[in-house]
């Protein structure tokens, strides 16, 4: 028999769409995938040699399970140059990827019943994540209207005696909001007058179109002494499968990360760290996530275009990450909800969509923009005729 604790989980909802996409694909279907959060760029050749270099020179064996030396000290010196905000090499944990780092930190300071507020829409990992661990999820609501952004008045009214910690992520995914430093400092104040912990999650940092990005712990000394800030290499770098995250944290809190990835992951794979240590120091690496953003800009700027032009849909601009996220409500409503809206246009207009509700916004549906220019326009175009039909 299963146990309570993943009776109710469910999986992942990017990562189920995206597996029936290539389903359909490898039987020689013409899928259009919008699914996966995944850029189309090649991860760098500078970081690929590095690795390879890794490999031959025996970097294969057991890691320290917090991460090699040397890349938690160039870490400690990107968020120093590029943050904002100075951490020690031992306050930095590498383990595999941003998902597993959010895992460990909801373990360390996660009791049951412990409350954690999500301002929603959010990742479809949190709550389940949350749940895991013996926590309850609590949704903050935001507003297209107002930008998808949280305010410190929302958050005010939902924090309770049982409220441990609350989960930011800006730029966002699913909506593509960046979250305003005075919005963030209030935030954040009310976490310190609370004693609440906060988790910030910029894996998207490096896209950010026209507002500032805000890392949260640059705010005070004091803030930064309650949050824990989590990153990735997966999507910056083009590194979705070599599975390196990294947060930053007090070091009270980092030793016990560290031994949680000794119990669990017992570290990162060896050679991928070297290679994500040379996406940190290689002199073209700030060309190469350039070039990606730019043409991340102007994908966004052609499928904003495309999805406001169709009837009764609704969307937001993202001002940062590479997902737009359209409000298909009027449509959803038609078929019953928006999972059957995605499942009707995989199935007839052959496009891969995620559903909004697993991001706790029914109606909606979230398209990734990391594909070609091509694909967005096709992709759109078939989105555009099977709807004509339902309307």
């Amino acid at each position: 028999m299963l146990s309570q604790r993943v009776a109710q989980l469910k999986p992942s909802a990017t990562l189920t769409i995206t597996a029936k996409a290539k389903e359909l694909r490898a039987k020689g279907i013409d899928v259009i995938g919008f699914g996966a959060g995944e850029p189309d760029f090649d991860t760098p050749e500078f970081v690929k040699e590095a690795c390879i270099k890794a490999l031959k020179e025996g970097m294969t064996k057991y890691a320290p399970s917090a991460g090699i030396p040397q890349l938690r000290e160039a870490l400690a010196q990107k968020l120093y140059e590029e943050n904002s905000v100075e951490y020690k090499p031992s306050e930095i944990v590498v383990s595999t990827g941003a998902k597993m780092i959010l895992f460990l930190i909801f373990m360390t300071i996660l009791n049951e019943g412990d409350e954690v507020l999500l301002p929603s829409p959010y990742w479809v990992t949190y709550p389940e994540q949350i749940k895991l661990l013996g926590g309850v999820p609590i949704e903050v609501p935001t507003s297209e209207d107002g930008g998808f952004i949280p305010t410190a008045d929302a958050v005010k009214e939902r924090i309770t005696e049982r409220t441990k910690a609350i989960v930011l992520n800006s730029p966002n995914n699913p909506t593509g909001a960046v979250y305003p430093k005075e919005e963030l400092e209030k935030i954040a104040e009310l976490c310190l007058q609370k004693g609440i912990f906060i988790i910030t999650d910029e894996c998207y940092e490096a896209f950010v179109y026209e507002e500032e990005f805000v890392s949260v712990a640059s705010l005070s000394e004091e803030i930064k002494r309650i949050t824990f800030t989590v990153n990735a290499f997966s999507k910056t770098f083009s590194m979705t499968g070599w599975r390196v995250g990294y947060v930053a944290c007090p070091e009270e809190y980092a030793k016990v990360i560290a031994s949680l990835n000794s119990q669990t992951v017992s570290n990162v794979t060896t050679f991928a760290q070297f290679g994500a240590l040379e996406a940190l120091k290689n002199p073209e690496a700030k060309n190469y996530v350039a070039r990606m953003k730019e043409e991340f800009t102007k994908r966004r700027e052609r499928a904003y275009e495309l999805l406001k032009s169709i009837p009764y849909v609704s969307v937001f601009k993202p001002k940062g990450s590479f997902y737009i996220f359209p409000n298909f409500s009027y449509y959803s409503q038609k078929l019953g909800d928006d999972i059957k809206l995605a499942q009707m246009l995989l199935e007839e207009a052959k496009v891969a969509c995620v559903p909004g509700s697993p991001f706790g916004a029914q109606g909606y549906l979230r398209l990734s923009y990391a594909t070609s220019m091509e694909n967005i326009e096709k992709g759109i175009e078939r989105i555009r005729n099977a709807l004509s039909e339902l309307s």
